[in-house]
């Protein structure tokens, strides 16, 4: 086979692999900013403290780091509707959340890097189990299972998150209050009680893509910051609050950036990427699973 072609295969191959890790991060931000209108841009420091934590307990512990993060899921659901309680009661009920409530969730963040420095110091956590050293190899294809595993829980949990919004009672609130917050009073059903729970679910997204992290590379305090771009890149070129669409968007993204830094170094991967994202909303300026307004 032609060298550049298997070369061309693999990246493809690598990107969808990358794309599996940006669909986990992006799954629960698909949530918050896509559902929920609120821009939680402590949502990529969250999963790396999510990472952290998953390090520490599976290696005190000796359990696997991606259901360290399935374990962790929980307390960081009653995380999560406590910083939205915060965020309600001190700028959304008053009207300030588009840019008192946006400082809010930057100094969030903030904290949560400084915090982690003092916990951890600056220096680089990983985890690596058994299979992260296993390498499957179709024909001139490698997978390696470091980055296929935690792609198929990234995608375990996005289905079963999309199972629940289509299925559920609860779940069909969640897509209402996004629409129309009135509505659901006139229903007698409590759109704030429904905000809560949503937004705890994005967070306990974020400790399931943090586990993921951690078995792909090691992470540090400020790794959030690499995502931060990436993961709101997704979730607007996927279609806000569309689950499908961010599937595809984080697939196309990983390919992009990967076979870009393949063929012509990982200095332009960002750029081509972030441009793709601009063609698409130039055609499509509701993103690939987006409902025209």
């Amino acid at each position: 086979m032609d060298p550049d072609l298997v070369l061309l295969l693999n990246g493809i191959t690598s990107g969808l692999l990358l794309g599996g890790l940006y669909a986990a991060a992006a799954c629960g931000l698909a949530v918050s900013f896509g559902m929920l209108d609120i821009v939680n841009i402590a949502h990529p420091a969250l999963m790396v403290a999510g990472g952290f934590l998953v390090v520490v307990i599976g290696t005190a512990l000796g359990l696997d780091p991606l259901l360290v993060a399935v374990l962790l899921a929980l307390p960081f659901y009653l995380l999560g509707t406590g910083i939205y309680t915060v965020y309600h009661h001190f700028f959304e009920r008053r009207g300030d959340e588009a840019l008192q409530g946006l400082a809010f969730f930057f100094g969030v963040m903030f904290i949560i890097e400084v915090g982690l420095v003092m916990a951890f110091g600056p220096e680089q956590r990983f985890l690596d189990p058994p299979y992260a050293y296993v390498t499957w190899r179709l024909g001139e294809i490698d997978v390696p299972l470091r980055m296929l595993v935690p792609g198929l829980l990234a995608m375990a949990a996005i289905g079963a998150l999309w199972l629940f919004l289509q299925r559920s009672f609860t779940g069909l609130a969640i897509a209402a209050v996004a629409q129309d917050a009135e509505a659901l009073r006139l229903m007698a059903i409590d759109p704030v009680r429904i905000k809560r729970f949503a937004f705890g679910i994005s967070i306990a997204l974020a400790a399931v893509a943090g586990g993921a992290l951690v078995v792909v590379q090691p992470v540090e305090p400020s790794s959030g910051q690499v995502f931060i771009g990436r993961v709101f890149a997704v979730c607007i070129m996927g279609g806000m609050g569309s689950l499908p669409g961010c599937i595809l968007a984080a697939f196309v993204f990983g390919v992009v950036e990967n076979v870009t830094a393949t063929f012509y170094g990982p200095s332009w991967s960002p750029a081509v990427a972030f441009g793709w994202l601009l063609l698409v909303l130039a055609f499509r300026p509701q993103g690939l699973f987006g409902k025209a307004a």
